[in-house]
């Protein structure tokens, strides 16, 4: 007789894993055929210069495994860029790594020093990948709350959350979904809480060029206290526009790098070649980083203005990042989630509810705009909003 086919039962590790928001809603945009300001992704090409640069090397034949660390000159590149932005030399060989996405970055952090047991204090709303990515290294998530309406950090929280099996912390700034950014007396006061401990610091620095209004951004590379216990991660594919080119890097200190490494080795060993030396030669005029601010903050304005003049929405701060968070509290007396449901469908526009960015959905009536958008596409989104 024959024996059936058997598939075995998996035991989760991510049993509270479903679908993500972004992928619920951004399907619900394409049905419905709204603007999409929900996923954090532009709706603009590239420069073509780099789109050149990427075919050149591909006619080069630049197309076989590079280094497992990255292609040299765009190592060499990104440590000039922060030595000239932060005033932090890293070592190029032995202390920046270019990774398959920022994503992939955080995870390989977290594997590389978390522990089974290993206490990693978050700070909500976050990014959706910190949790499980702890969960998937068997470490305990210590949640600690933004201050409601400002998230500004709290400090006296984060102290309070430090234990003996604190192993790290995570940090993002420019912040998202919140678009606000940590000043350098944020950083300073991160650093000194830290000092006498020996847990490291995981810095989210994707956003790293959209800040705006003549703010710096505060690298974790600025505060010498900090750089010596942190992963800097940033994305190349948010900086220049191509998030689906999956490219990041992160620096930090060579005895910290040598243990990325050797987990980064094996989960994805080496990064795509031919982007890599593309990128470096597109680095070597930086006006296509400086010019950033000035380039969202337009956008930003433009829409900005177009809520405040055609909308009941009360406007949150957009100090970075690309997002725009409105409250809804005069607009509507749904749930977040179902808000947003909602004005997808009958509005035409797609957003983000911030209680996704909770683990236990808090809900404070706000939501989340990406403005990464075409200028028409934002005026699109603008006059159906105009209809709420």
């Amino acid at each position: 007789m024959p024996i059936a086919p058997r598939t075995p039962t998996i035991q989760s590790k991510l049993p509270k894993v479903g679908t993500t928001i972004f992928t619920v809603m951004s399907a619900l945009a394409t049905e419905k055929n709204a603007v999409n300001l929900g996923q954090g992704f532009p709706d603009f090409a590239c420069d073509p210069l780099l789109v050149d640069a990427v075919d050149r090397a591909m006619r080069e034949g630049l197309n076989q495994y590079p280094p497992m660390a990255g292609v040299l000159q765009l190592r060499e590149a990104v440590a000039a860029k922060i030595e000239a932005l932060h005033g932090k030399r890293y070592s190029a060989q032995d202390e920046i790594t270019i990774t398959a996405g920022a994503t992939q970055a955080i995870l390989t952090a977290i594997l590389a020093i978390v522990r089974p047991g290993d206490e990693v204090i978050v700070l909500e709303p976050c990014y959706d990948s910190y949790i499980p990515n702890i969960e998937l290294a068997g470490g305990t998530v210590v949640r600690v709350p933004l201050v409601p309406g400002t998230f500004r950090p709290d400090f006296d929280k984060i102290a309070a959350a430090l234990s003996p099996r604190t192993r790290a912390i995570l940090v993002n700034s420019p912040h998202n979904p919140s678009a606000t950014i940590w000043s350098a007396e944020d950083m300073q006061r991160l650093q000194d809480l830290l000092a006498p401990t020996d847990v490291f610091l995981i810095s989210d620095e994707v956003y790293e060029h959209m800040v705006y209004d003549g703010r710096a951004h505060e690298s974790a590379a600025r505060f010498p206290g900090l750089a010596a216990r942190a992963f800097v991660v940033s994305s190349f594919g948010k900086t220049y526009h191509v998030t689906g080119w999956k490219v990041g890097v992160v620096a930090a200190p060579a005895a910290l790098t040598a243990e990325f490494r050797k987990v980064h080795q094996f989960n994805v060993f080496t990064v795509n070649t031919p982007v890599q030396h593309g990128l470096a030669r597109y680095m070597a005029e930086p006006r296509h980083y400086l010019a950033l601010p000035a380039f969202y903050q337009a956008k930003r304005d433009l829409f900005r203005e177009g809520l405040q003049a055609k909308t009941r929405f009360k406007l949150l701060p957009s100090e970075g990042s690309f997002f725009q968070c409105v409250d809804i509290s005069d607009v509507s007396d749904l749930p977040e989630a179902e808000f947003c449901k909602w004005l997808t469908n009958e509005i035409g526009v797609a957003a983000i509810p911030l209680s996704a960015f909770y683990a236990d959905g808090f809900d404070q009536r706000v939501v989340r705009f990406c403005y990464a958008k075409e200028d028409a596409t934002l005026r699109t989104a603008l006059d159906r909003l105009a209809r709420l």
